[in-house]
């Protein structure tokens, strides 16, 4: 089996973990785990997002966790996600050079998640570049995979966003399975497409394990030669249209699976599984991550 030497993990569970969780999560406890997860070697992490109190009220301290990372200098890439140019004018005046920006494959899922056509997103989009030009955009397609209001998402249309948002100039592009659809021979048919249209485009991979086929998925993506994948600590993120679902594929999880294969990641696997337990002490103490639950020898 070919596989890359080495791979990129983007942690995301400050944000799309956190986010999801209704209970207040103290700013020094959000803090004390992005610092658990830079100590075991996580070298990017997108650690909130810059959205109005009103619909998000886990992420007011938006500014407060940016500018205390800042003040630690840690030696990492921050990134955080923004609906639109407010957000992003906010997460650049609090010292952050990197944001997400979500648009959906899906008409009926964008205009449900953000209230927006997708050609107002785009709209939104374009602006925000012209307004900071040197802030690195990632763009993210939610439902690439598969949409709960429409299901099945022709690659076609997935390709379309893509085109939309390389006319933009961004910078890198994620495909999402949003709620955990996907599986390992459409994870295939859709990268095979897609790295043979782009073949230079910076592409990265968001799986919800929501379905239990997260690490099926990847194993494929990785054959295909991908390197990025995201993930969620302890597997946090959960999915609003089921409830009770395994959330993001569990970072622990991924980084064993990656590091028995040979495949390099950098993260030290022990450190990172201590940050899993105190997400599991202080923040969540059910967690769908396999690792962090049952296995006691690495």
């Amino acid at each position: 089996m070919e596989l890359p030497e080495s791979v990129m993990i983007v942690e995301v569970g400050p944000r799309d973990g956190f986010q999801n969780i209704k209970k207040w999560i103290p700013t020094d406890v959000k803090l004390e785990v992005i610092e658990s997860l830079i100590a075991a070697n996580i070298q990017k992490i997108e650690v909130t997002s810059f959205v109005s109190p009103k619909a998000i009220a886990q992420m007011q301290d938006a500014k407060d966790i940016v500018s205390k990372l800042l003040e630690k200098k840690v030696n990492i890439e921050l990134n955080a996600l923004v609906p639109n140019l407010t957000g992003a004018v906010a997460a650049w005046n609090a010292g952050i050079k990197e944001i997400t920006y979500v648009i959906s494959a899906s008409e009926k899922h964008n205009m449900e998640n953000v209230r927006r056509t997708i050609e107002e997103s785009f709209g939104e989009l374009a602006k925000l570049k012209e307004s900071l030009p040197d802030m690195k955009i990632k763009l993210d397609i939610a439902t690439a995979f598969g949409c709960p209001f429409l299901g099945d998402i022709p690659v076609e249309q997935v390709i379309k966003i893509i085109e939309q948002g390389l006319t933009l100039e961004v910078e890198e592009i994620c495909l999402c399975d949003t709620i955990g659809v996907a599986n390992p021979r459409q994870t295939g048919s859709l990268l095979k497409e897609v790295l043979e249209r782009y073949p230079g485009v910076e592409f990265g991979l968001h799986f919800h394990d929501t379905r239990g086929m997260g690490l099926a998925n990847v194993l494929v993506a990785l054959q295909n030669g991908m390197t990025k994948f995201e993930a969620a600590i302890g597997g946090l993120g959960g999915c609003p249209f089921a409830p009770g679902a395994a959330g993001n594929i569990a970072t622990e999880d991924l980084v064993n699976m990656l590091e028995r294969m040979n495949v390099k990641t950098g993260i030290d696997l022990g450190k990172l599984l201590e940050t899993a337990k105190l997400v599991k002490a202080k923040i969540m103490s059910e967690l769908t991550g396999h690792m962090v639950n049952v296995c006691s020898v690495l």
